[in-house]
């Protein structure tokens, strides 16, 4: 290495917002970052002058990641509880020469800056939509601030038309966005709009549930394979769905759920815009733009070791936040006459909501948000002889709890068999109760493992099952 490379190189290392830590095999620290020393309450010298194993039991390094790495002898990730009573999250990597680790190079992170750096994305998004609210409150009515809104949208209220055209703004960009919210919001409908919004629109929207491919296949799902990469691939391969969102948009739904490894193969896609199909020696170049939804914590995750921290960086650069049902009302009537007119439209009938309905529907809290409102829509629609749906409305909607359908012996209902003797084949009506047991299930349970325990058949035939119906599970361990 040259002189200058060398004084490149300190330079990153001295100026690095995280914190850097180089060993050696034995263990020794052969150099840290000047920052360091404010983290972990020792010198550079101190630490310089020590091995990873003595700061491990001076309670310097709780635990050391470096030793994770000798134990392992691959790249780690954990909290870390520092002398001077930090949390950080420090990751490691080996440097392998001849076989055997020669370096260790550690960073972390004191989560303060990651506190800091939510704190900020909230003030931003908060100072945007006070921004909305001063230059639209004169045409919050006024539907040409949202043109070319999809039809199975509703953005009657404040709330959601302020998150509308917040993701208006940014979707002629390919700045990622992370939408945030609980399950059943609408996520998924508003990552199709924000698509439908972009430069890309006329490319592929390829919609990728991560906690319903088993991780077993995640790899070659994904990423694609080559001909004979493996038993029983197909002759032909296959491109993954990374590589069928190129020139399009690529949501990655439930981003949580995936698994490490492929935290760190997607990592490096987003990074290099390259991607390698399984059994392939040949890189592709890939250009998409990325979305991603979770229910869950990702900070929370991070802090914990399920997720990549420098992921999470490159994931949360437009944090959005769809808010729950409850909290804005105002759409429920628009959702309730969406799903009644496809409902009416699938089964060929014109039925109607008794105006008693509509206080029933308004005050509930709808935990499971917009997919609670659409399943109970289709089990009131079905389980009514008539044109009018309404009458013993409360009674319905308290079957909207956290019961499992198979956790009561209750058979159809008379009215119910009635309707599905009179009007349907027994194909129809035996679709029509599979689904209406799936959507009980999807709100319910937390996967689809478990719903393939409860009904005692295989998990992908689960997922396949609620691909043929449109469901989704609702929640998450």
């Amino acid at each position: 290495m040259s002189h200058i490379d060398s004084l490149v190189l300190k330079t990153i290392v001295e100026t690095a917002h995280d914190h850097f830590f180089v060993v050696d095999g034995e263990g020794r620290v052969i150099d840290v970052s000047p920052g360091a020393a404010a983290v972990y309450g020792l010198s550079r010298e101190e630490l310089c002058a020590s091995t990873v194993y003595q700061l491990s039991e001076r309670g310097v390094l709780k635990p050391s990641v470096s030793l994770e790495v000798f134990r392992t002898g691959k790249p780690a990730q954990l909290m870390q509880q520092t002398g001077t009573g930090r949390r950080v999250i420090a990751q490691a990597h080996p440097v392998y020469v001849d076989g055997r680790i020669e370096r260790v190079v550690s960073r972390s992170m004191d989560l303060t800056d990651l506190q800091w750096l939510q704190d900020e994305y909230a003030l931003l998004q908060r100072r945007f939509s006070e921004h909305l609210k001063r230059s639209h409150t004169h045409s919050i009515g006024d539907d040409m601030d949202l043109d070319n809104l999809d039809d199975n949208l509703q953005v009657r209220s404040q709330m959601m038309r302020e998150t509308a055209l917040l993701l208006k703004r940014v979707a002629p960009t390919d700045a990622t966005v992370l939408m945030l919210g609980e399950s059943g919001v609408g996520k998924t409908a508003f990552a199709r709009q924000l698509h439908r919004w972009s430069e890309r629109r006329d490319g592929p929207f390829i919609d990728v549930n991560c906690g319903a491919i088993p991780e077993s296949l995640f790899e070659s799902e994904m990423f694609g394979y080559q001909p004979g990469a493996f038993s029983g691939a197909a002759r032909q391969g296959k491109a993954g769905m990374l590589e069928q969102a190129h020139k399009g948009t690529l949501f990655l739904d439930e981003i949580g759920e995936l698994p490490l490894p492929m935290q760190t193969k997607l990592l490096k896609v987003i990074q290099d815009g390259m991607l390698t199909r399984l059994g392939d020696t040949r890189p592709r170049r890939v250009d998409f733009r990325l979305v991603v939804a979770t229910n869950h914590d990702l900070a929370g995750q991070v802090e914990q070791g399920g997720f990549r921290l420098d992921l999470y960086y490159r994931l949360n650069v437009i944090p959005v936040t769809l808010p729950p049902l409850r909290e804005r009302r105002e759409d429920i009537p628009g959702l309730a006459e969406l799903q009644l007119k496809r409902l009416n439209e699938r089964y060929g009938q014109d039925k109607m909501l008794h105006s008693t309905v509509w206080a029933e529907l308004m005050s509930h809290d709808w935990p499971g948000n917009v997919r609670e409102l659409e399943n109970w829509m289709e089990r009131a629609w079905l389980s009514t002889a008539g044109d009018m749906i309404g009458g013993d409305t409360q009674a319905t909607l308290a079957k909207s709890d956290n019961r499992g359908i198979l956790g009561s012996d209750t058979p159809l209902s008379a009215e119910t068999a009635t309707v599905i003797d009179s009007e349907k084949t027994l194909k129809q009506a035996m679709q029509a109760y599979e689904r209406g047991i799936l959507a009980r299930l999807c709100e319910t349970l937390p996967s689809t493992y478990a719903i393939a325990r409860q009904l005692g058949i295989s998990q992908p035939s689960v997922v396949r099952k609620l691909a043929r119906h449109g469901l989704a599970v609702s929640q998450r361990e």
